[in-house]
Parts: C-alpha cells; structure tokens; sequence
C-alpha cells in the first residue's frame, strides 16, 4: 500500500507526478519533496514559493518544514528570502544533528553555504497582486490579513515509511520576521510512521493554539480513526477559541495513518485537498463543514476548469472614484 494527500489543488500536479515514482518504489521523502518543490517552482501560486505575495515591506519571505516519520527528524527554514525550494533546505536541515531549524539571514547564508540555488522569489505578477490587495484592503480601511495557503504533503511509501513536507509564503502582509505554524513541528506538520501523520493549513496563530498535527496524531494512535482524529481535533479548537479568544480563523487539515486511511477537516465553506493511492487515482476533493463532521466529494470538471483558469487570468486593476 501507497498513498499521498496534499492540501488545496495547487498540490495536484506535484501529487501526480510523485504518485508515479511512489508507485514504482520511491521513498515517502523523496516523493513528497518533491511534489512540494513542484508547487514552489509554479510562479501562478501565490501563497508558496516563487511567486509567493511579499511581507508588508514588499519582500518575499518563506517557510518550509520537512519530517521523516521512520526516524521523526525533522527540519525547518523560516523567513527564508531569494532562495529556491525551501523544502530541499528544510530536508537538507533535517540530517542536522543540532541546527536543525533556521530562520532568516542565518538560513539564507547557511543554505547557499550547501550550494542551494540564490533565486529571486519576487515575480512581476506577485508585485501586480500585492498592489491590488493594497488597494482593496489597506486603502479602503479593511484588515489585509488574508491569502495564507500552505501546501502540505503526506507520503506513505511501499515500505510502510512516512513523510511530510511544508511549504508556504506566510500571511499576506505579514510583518517582517513573522512565522506561522507551517515551519512549527507539531502546530503545521507531524509524522511518526508507526502511527500517521497529519499537515495544517489556515491562520498560523490559531492552528499553533492547538497543536494541532502532532494532536491529530496522538488521537489516531490512541485509535481515533483519520477523519475521527482530524474532526475532532479542529472542532474542539474552534470551540476553545471562540469561548476563550472570542474569534477564531481558517482551520483546515489533512491526516493520514499508517495504512494509508485518510482524514480531513476544515472550517470554512470550502476547502480543497488531494488524494492519490494504489487503488485511487489523483483525485481533487472539495471539502465542507456540516454540522459536527466534514463531508468531501470530487471536484467537478467545472470547478477545476473554473480553477485553471482563475489563477492563469489577467490581474486586473483596482480603480476607486
């Protein structure tokens, strides 16, 4: 058994191409490295790597993480700026002894010591995007506070080996310096390949609240099932935070276990993950809250039509009278 899960669409073609070399007898770290690095290098994703939307200062800075669950070492990159393939750096990190996370001028200066490619992430169309939101957010007095996909990725191999990879831009307009929960082991991402592994998305600052992978985990080792693990895990933080903080943001979640079941949860109206195995094929799914659990169902030839073509379109300009 094999199977790999993704968060959001913009996973489905690194899924693909990894479920290929997965089938054939890849690793899980290799696989899902590389199905993040694909995402990184498409420059019509804005929210992860090259092409990523730049911090309020107007620099593009990213995080990554990477965990091997047979030997639970882990790496992590933050703030990392002009740098291809974060990922790689976090993976590279992860057979660090000690150093194993690095965040700013030290993990630029540390990665273009190991001969990392120097790239610059900021893309004319990145820039176009960024003065739209300023001039629909910012200008107009709303909060700017949005746009914070992270691709996340679940491998399990042939061998019963686990990984999971991260990969993000951060909030847009975030603050010089901030990290979410994608780089934090435990909050953005966790895997033991003894039990599964689970992959956050949404606002950082509340998923940290929570733990949240690593909760996902522990609840699927107790015997929770993935979707009863994830479910349970989101829903509870939902709760928690709106009667102790008084609001909550995006949650959304993906998990898989050792056998290759697989979970999701979110609270928002709609949210996109992938899904490949040996007995399914690449396959985009639309998730949504009902009521105390999450439904899913296929996305429709419409929609990632539609899909396609939204993030391929034109930006158009903002003018206010």
């Amino acid at each position: 058994m094999w199977g790999m899960i993704a968060t959001w669409r913009m996973a489905l073609e690194g899924v693909t191409q990894a479920s290929e070399t997965l089938k054939a007898g890849a690793s899980a770290a290799q696989s899902v490295v590389s199905a993040v690095a694909e995402v990184e290098d498409f420059p019509f994703y804005k929210s992860v790597g090259y092409g990523g939307l730049p911090t309020e200062n107007g620099e593009v800075e990213l995080d990554a993480a990477f965990m091997d669950g047979d030997t639970l070492a882990f790496g992590a990159v933050g703030n990392l700026v002009d740098i291809a393939n974060p990922v790689k750096v976090a993976q590279a990190l992860s057979r660090e002894r000690f150093n194993s996370v690095l965040v700013g001028a030290g993990a630029r200066e540390w990665a273009l010591s190991q001969g990392f490619a120097d790239k610059t992430m900021l893309t004319e169309r990145a820039t176009q995007h960024y003065r739209k939101r300023c001039r629909e957010t910012i200008d107009k007095g709303l909060s700017p506070y949005d746009g914070h996909d992270t691709v996340g990725i679940i491998g399990l191999d042939l061998y019963g080996s686990m990984s999971v990879a991260t990969s993000t831009s951060g909030l847009f307009m975030k603050r010089r310096g901030r990290l979410g929960d994608s780089p934090v082991i435990g909050s953005g991402f966790y895997c033991d390949s003894q039990i599964g592994a689970a992959t956050a998305t949404g606002v950082g600052e509340d998923l940290m609240k929570g733990c949240t992978s690593y909760e996902i985990v522990r609840r699927m080792q107790q015997g929770m099932t993935p979707q009863q693990a994830a479910d349970s895990v989101v829903f509870e933080l939902e709760d928690r935070l709106i009667a102790r903080f008084g609001r909550v943001g995006d949650l959304s979640v993906v998990c898989m276990n050792r056998q290759g079941e697989f979970g999701v949860s979110t609270n928002i109206k709609t949210f996109s993950f992938v899904v490949a195995s040996a007995i399914q094929p690449p396959t985009v799914y639309l998730a949504e809250r009902r009521a105390e659990h999450t439904h899913y169902t296929p996305a429709s030839e419409q929609w990632l039509t539609d899909y396609a073509e939204r993030i391929r379109a034109p930006i158009e300009e903002i003018h206010f009278d």
